[in-house]
C-alpha cells in the first residue's frame, strides 16, 4: 500500500473519530442539561473511549458520575482532568466533594475515610488558592464543612485514629472558614447555623478527656 494512500486513511479515520466524539459530548451534554445523569454518563463515556483526555467530555463526566452518586468515578473523571488541567478549580472542588460524600460513608473504613476526608480539605485548599476571588465563598464554605466532619471524625475515632488535638484544631479550622463567608455575605443564617455547629462540635471536643 503506497504511503500516500495509509496516510489518507490515517486522516479519514481521524475525522470520522472526531466527529463520533462531538456528537457524543453534545448528546452528553443535552442530557446533562436535561438532569439526565445516566444517559449523559453513556454518551460521555462513548466520548472519553474516543479521547481520554478530552477536558470537557472528563468535566461533564466528572460533574455526571457525581449527580449520579457514583462518588468513586466522580473522583477518578475528575483526577484525570486535573492531571491535562492542574488549574482547573472546578475540578478540585467537584472532586473534594465527591471525596466528602465517600468520607461520610458508613461502608468506608476508617482508614479510608481519613484519606477521603483529608483528601476533600486538600483539593478545597488548591480550588482556593488557584480562584482566590470566588465570589460566592464555595469553596470556604465546603471547606468549613469539611473541616467539620475530620474534625468529629478524629473525635469518634479509636485506637491510633483519635487526635483531640487535630479535631480541635480541625474545627477551629472549619469556624474561621464558616467566619470568612458570613463576613462576606452577613445575611446567610445557614452559615450561622452552621457555625454554631461547629462550634458547639469544638466545645465538645475540648470537653473530652
Amino acid at each position: 500500500m503506497k504511503i500516500s494512500v495509509i496516510i489518507s486513511f490515517l486522516i479519514i479515520s481521524s475525522v470520522e473519530n472526531l466527529v463520533a466524539q462531538n456528537s457524543y459530548i453534545k448528546l452528553g451534554q443535552q442530557a446533562l442539561m436535561d438532569g439526565d445523569f445516566k444517559v449523559a454518563v453513556a454518551q460521555l463515556e462513548r466520548a472519553c473511549l474516543i479521547d481520554s483526555t478530552n477536558s470537557t467530555a472528563l468535566l461533564m463526566l466528572g460533574y455526571s458520575y457525581y449527580h449520579s452518586e457514583n462518588y468513586k468515578k466522580s473522583i477518578a473523571a475528575y483526577t484525570k482532568e486535573i492531571a491535562i488541567n492542574p488549574t482547573d478549580a472546578t475540578a478540585y472542588y467537584y472532586r473534594a466533594r465527591a471525596k466528602g460524600y465517600l468520607g461520610k460513608d458508613n461502608q468506608t473504613s476508617p482508614a479510608d475515610k481519613e484519606k477521603y476526608l483529608l483528601g476533600a480539605i486538600f483539593d478545597l485548599t488548591k480550588a482556593i488558592a488557584i480562584d482566590p476571588d470566588d465570589t460566592r465563598n464555595k469553596y470556604y464554605q465546603v471547606r468549613g464543612i469539611a473541616y467539620r466532619e475530620y474534625g468529629v471524625f478524629k473525635m469518634q475515632s479509636t485506637g491510633h485514629s483519635y487526635d483531640k488535638a487535630r479535631a480541635v484544631n480541625s474545627l477551629k479550622a472549619s469556624i474561621a472558614d464558616l467566619e470568612k463567608v458570613l463576613n462576606d455575605n452577613s445575611g446567610r443564617m445557614d452559615i450561622s447555623a452552621l457555625i454554631d455547629l461547629s462550634k458547639q462540635k469544638l466545645a465538645e471536643a475540648q470537653a473530652h478527656k
